[in-house]
């Protein structure tokens, strides 16, 4: 029997249901419908978290297309479940998992394959990708937040860059970009911030960038040498395109370029520092880091939207539009 499975006074055998957000195919915005299915089953690792918010990224609408089918060398089965991040509080936990209590305020990054993502009432993530909330930080941010802050911590991380040498933050105003901004100045570090629109270069100043501009409409490379003269030490490309291309070289030839997998599209021409592609670091060890991180200084992730789940489609359609910081979906 299910191990899910409970059994009604009259003998039948049930297994627990819960409202999500599914996909039966892969497609457009009109695939994502509303039904109920069976809880996620409950591993001796794992922790059910009962999903209050849900961050949405743009790898959602390309994932919802089919463009990650067999990625990660697992088939995708249906009905399919996009979500990447989230937070809310501790359902149960498997009987290996000592340092979680029902209740408490979580948040984790997992990978919707193979069983399933956070687009739904709840969801099961193996202990070592779940993390407590720190007292100060609202579960709606926490729940747009995992993929997004790992991936710039890990990013900074492979520039090692020291206090004071200077960093491009490229697309600062997007979910990536506008908390890789402020790790970086948590860790000393001189920021040129290429944000998106008069909104973006407010956000990326009011969150510690020590010089901003818009991409868009500004000169980037004479904004770089004029920050840096010499040349910038580092750059962080979570945009690409032709003008993140051309930015780069205001990067010293001995400087480092970290570019996140997942950046579309691609430089088509090497620039002078190498470029280092990378994933996410989403441990227990980073997110211990990234918690003391936010426990010691101010730390926010800029929520634009929160849609309710029934307007999931809403919220995809959001993807297209401009906005800075992330989405969300309210769940719980």
């Amino acid at each position: 029997m299910d191990s899910r499975a409970e059994r009604t006074a009259g003998g039948a055998i049930v297994v627990p249901q819960m409202n999500a957000v599914v996909l039966d195919r892969f497609g457009g915005i009109g695939e994502l419908s509303a039904r109920r299915i069976p809880l996620p089953e409950v591993g001796d690792d794992d922790v059910l978290i009962r999903v209050e918010f849900a961050g949405v990224g743009s790898w959602d609408a390309v994932e919802r297309e089919g463009d990650y089918d067999g990625a990660f060398g697992v088939p995708s089965t249906f009905p399919y479940v996009l979500g990447w991040d989230a937070a809310g509080t501790v359902a149960a936990a498997g009987r290996n998992v000592t340092r979680f209590d029902v209740g408490e305020r979580v948040y984790a990054a997992t990978m919707p394959v193979p069983r399933g993502g956070f687009y739904a009432e709840y969801g099961v993530v193996e202990a070592e990708y779940v993390a407590r909330v720190p007292d100060r930080m609202p579960t709606e941010q926490a729940g747009a937040m995992a993929w997004d802050a790992l991936t710039a911590l890990s990013g900074l991380d492979l520039l090692g860059l020291r206090p004071d040498q200077t960093l491009m933050v490229f697309g600062a105003s997007g979910g990536i970009g506008h908390l890789a901004v402020q790790l970086a100045r948590h860790n000393g570090i001189r920021v040129l911030a290429v944000a998106s629109g008069d909104d973006g270069v407010a956000l990326a100043r009011r969150l510690g960038a020590d010089h901003a501009i818009d991409g868009r409409k500004d000169d980037v490379l004479a904004a770089a040498y004029e920050f840096a003269p010499g040349g910038l030490d580092a750059a962080l490309v979570t945009v690409g395109g032709e003008i993140a291309e051309r930015s780069l070289r205001a990067i010293k030839n001995s400087g480092r370029i970290a570019w996140p997998n997942g950046v579309l599209p691609v430089p088509a021409t090497s620039p002078g520092a190498p470029v280092s592609s990378y994933d996410g670091d989403r441990s227990r060890t980073a997110t211990d880091r990234l918690n003391a991180i936010i426990k010691a200084s101010f730390f926010e992730v800029h929520v634009a939207r929160t849609f309710p789940m029934e307007r999931v489609e809403d919220a995809h359609r959001a993807l297209n539009d401009h906005y800075v910081g992330k989405l969300a979906l309210k769940v719980g």
